[in-house]
């Protein structure tokens, strides 16, 4: 059996209710319509509607224009297309619209109904095309990534403990800042220390348990990031992780594309290494000193403060997915098996189960969490 598919979401602006509603009269046979009489009124809709395929605005309105209204869509709004409707005086201003790169199309005013169908249309089949792609990258590549680290994580638990660890701290500041995290971000975070598969067996251990290190053997240290990039060189559509990954290294100049993201990551991976050395609250306090934002550091230490108020003690049979670990998971010989900042999967908590009989406990800390003290 046939399944329906659903019409798509058109928002219209236009300062004159009539042109409005003549423009419902043609079109409600193929899109769902919805429809504005500002620029104001067209943001709160979009707002409403987060699934808008196509916004079609004039250009002529009293207030915000149909240029600034739409350039203001595009923000809210990145995935809907946009038109922008225009007269004969507003040629140029339509032009310079389209060239800044916020408009799909524009129409000339009075606009053929044949023309104005077919224009949505396409627009609505860009739309589907965008989102199908973001969804094709959010299920096939972060997938992908997530894959490869929760293996790997089983196999080098020292060093995809301190990824997780980096991706938390990214996370939380993030949060805290208000920010949003684009999957540049979250994928970055995640695959910062990959390069550190590469290094001899034992070295990344050593530095996390704060074992003397030679000068070559912090060289090979030090080249972490590089190598990084070198790995993801390989993984088509990942150039702006690895541009992250590249401005998050100290000292380098290059200016980023998101340099609040770059400094969040930076600000993390700085934490990671000060703590191989320092407790975390002595770590913070170095970092105030180093290249760092001053509110960025701040954060840092409230999350911090909020975090070590407590942690709760679990069996290993008890543990459940989503559960992060509060301390390194060690075995009988002292022997890492799982990294402190993890966050348990599937895998991990089979990993711990079949490792039961040689762990140091039967016990392990996870970070407090309320539906944790109800179970």
């Amino acid at each position: 059996m046939s399944t329906a598919v659903e019409k798509p979401l058109v928002l219209l602006v236009d300062d004159e209710p009539q042109v409005l509603e003549g423009l419902t009269r043609n079109l409600r046979g193929g899109f769902r319509i919805v429809t504005a009489v500002s620029g104001e009124a067209g943001l709160a809709l979009l707002a409403s509607n987060p699934g808008t395929a196509v916004v079609m605005s004039d250009m002529r309105m009293p207030g915000m224009n149909g240029a600034a209204f739409l350039a203001q869509a595009r923000t809210m709004a990145p995935d809907s297309v946009r038109i922008l409707l225009t007269g004969e005086s507003d040629l140029e201003a339509a032009i310079a619209a389209v060239n800044e790169g916020s408009i799909f199309r524009f129409l000339r005013k009075p606009c053929p109904p044949d023309l104005l169908k077919s224009t949505l249309l396409a627009a609505a089949a860009q739309h589907r095309l965008v989102v199908a792609e973001r969804e094709l990258l959010d299920l096939t590549l972060r997938g992908a990534v997530r894959a490869l680290c929760d293996t790997l994580a089983v196999t080098s638990p020292t060093v995809f403990g301190a990824a997780t660890r980096v991706k938390a701290t990214v996370l939380a500041l993030a949060d805290k800042l208000g920010m949003a995290v684009s999957w540049q971000l979250e994928i970055a975070s995640l695959v910062t220390e990959l390069g550190a598969i590469t290094l001899p067996a034992g070295l990344y251990e050593r530095r996390a348990r704060r074992g003397a290190l030679s000068p070559a053997e912090r060289a090979m240290l030090d080249r972490i990031p590089a190598v990084t990039e070198q790995i993801l060189a390989t993984i088509p559509r990942l150039e702006p992780v690895r541009a992250l990954v590249r401005a998050s290294r100290i000292g380098v100049v290059e200016p980023a594309a998101h340099p609040r993201e770059a400094s969040v990551l930076r600000l993390a991976l700085a934490l990671e290494e000060l703590e191989t050395v320092a407790t975390t609250s002595d770590a913070i306090e170095i970092l105030r000193g180093q290249q760092h934002e001053t509110e960025l550091v701040d954060a840092l230490r409230q999350l911090h403060e909020a975090t070590t108020q407590g942690a709760l003690e679990v069996p290993v049979a008890r543990l459940c997915e989503g559960m992060r670990l509060a301390a390194d998971v060690l075995s009988k010989t002292g022997v890492l098996v799982v990294g402190r900042g993890h966050v348990v999967t599937p895998s991990i908590a089979d990993r711990l189960r079949n490792f039961l009989p040689s762990l140091a406990s039967d016990t392990v800390l996870i970070v407090a969490d309320p539906c944790v003290r109800a179970a």
